[in-house]
């Protein structure tokens, strides 16, 4: 039977997070049904409610970072039992695409559906309000409602003894930062790297350069508590503009520029683009992971300097990971001292404060919000 439940979810764009009641169907072959303990408050959810990111159903619930329990599992659904905990990842992997075959399922053919709002291979949802309105569900999980039905495809389970409450960060935001500098931006030991922005994803950006033996890791944020936590995070160093950061890169390579410059701003525009790779040497590179208006075209760099220096500029989604093989890593990772979950925690949330949580970050009071179900 389905299940009734509250979600916190958007009308329109703009808009702002409400809860609302929803019914949760039954799962279906391949799918489970996971009753919520945590969900990560990510950039990527505020972009719904501005709009930046439209999305193809409204209502919508949100959250896209989370873990829970399982309290039903779909029939002849194989790998899953009620009881078992999960973590989700943001990006679902079939497991039999090209981009899934040759390791990079953070590009999964599945993802194109993510922001549908319904199913990846039909024109339905599991969430529905009472009069029954169908739910549109964030990348397929919305990890914002106290249960929700969701495919395997996005599902990891993890072992019971996990803490869900900042495990869940697993699902994007670590994953996410921590890649950025160690899968896409190859950073290697002695590099020296400039990371703009340190919310959520900027903080586990200079976690993962500081794993990977950067020797020199200059966070930039105008926000001095983010600083602050950049540098008990692993940063050398921590400036409030692109423009300090880049000469003091430049004092450290005989004038040349940072080998990595990766942007993890919140909402990203072009010049900040442009900034980072002014912040560059030769043959140095730029990652883009962070998001704004996704329909912006453009970016100031001179052509010139592109061909002659051969600079590069690469976009990270989901920081070139593998979920379902990465995630129970980073866990690891966790668990043995290498990677700081906890420190990561600005502030918990109530389901009815999601939108105070976004006004929160907004005002660049935390690193990462997590709402917390009862």
């Amino acid at each position: 039977m389905s299940i009734t439940c509250r979600t916190s979810l958007v009308r329109q764009a703009p808009g702002k997070y409400e809860t609302a009641t929803v019914e949760v169907d039954d799962p279906r072959q391949d799918e489970i049904r996971v009753k919520m303990v945590a969900s990560g408050l990510c950039h990527s959810d505020d972009h719904i409610a501005t709009g930046d990111i439209p999305v193809g159903t409204y209502p919508f619930a949100g959250g896209h970072e989370g873990g829970g329990i399982v309290e039903s599992v779909g029939p002849n659904t194989s790998g899953f039992e009620v009881g078992d905990k999960v973590l989700f990842s943001f990006l679902p992997a079939c497991g039999k695409c090209r981009w899934c075959a040759t390791g990079h399922s953070n590009l999964c053919d599945l993802g194109a559906g993510l922001l549908a709002g319904t199913r990846w291979t039909e024109d339905s949802t599991r969430l529905h309000l009472e009069d029954g309105t169908n739910v549109g569900q964030m990348c397929g999980i919305s990890t914002f409602s106290e249960y929700s039905t969701v495919a395997v495809d996005s599902a990891i389970k993890v072992p019971q003894d996990t803490k869900l409450e900042v495990a869940c960060l697993l699902g994007c935001s670590v994953g996410t930062g921590w890649g950025t500098a160690v899968n896409t931006g190859e950073v290697k030991p002695g590099d020296t790297v400039i990371i703009q922005g340190i919310g959520g994803i900027g903080a586990n950006a200079v976690q993962g350069a500081a794993h990977a033996g950067a020797a020199n890791i200059l966070a930039v944020d105008p926000v001095a508590f983010k600083r602050e936590k950049a540098l008990e995070l692993g940063a050398t160093e921590a400036f409030e503009s692109i423009e300090e950061a880049t000469e003091v890169a430049k004092g450290y390579t005989n004038g040349q520029g940072a080998d990595v410059s990766i942007v993890t701003i919140g909402i990203t525009k072009p010049e900040h683009v442009g900034n980072a790779f002014a912040s560059i040497r030769k043959q140095g590179t730029v990652i883009v992971t962070g998001l704004g208006d996704i329909t912006e075209v453009g970016v100031p760099i001179p052509i010139g300097e592109l061909t002659l220096f051969e600079k590069k500029i690469k976009g990270s989604l989901f920081g070139s990971s593998n979920p379902k093989a990465d995630i129970p890593k980073m866990l690891d990772l966790y668990n043995h001292g290498k990677v700081k979950l906890d420190e990561l925690v600005t502030k918990n949330y109530k389901l009815d404060e999601v939108a105070q949580g976004y006004e929160d970050m907004h005002a660049g009071k935390n690193i990462r919000g997590v709402l917390i179900f009862d």
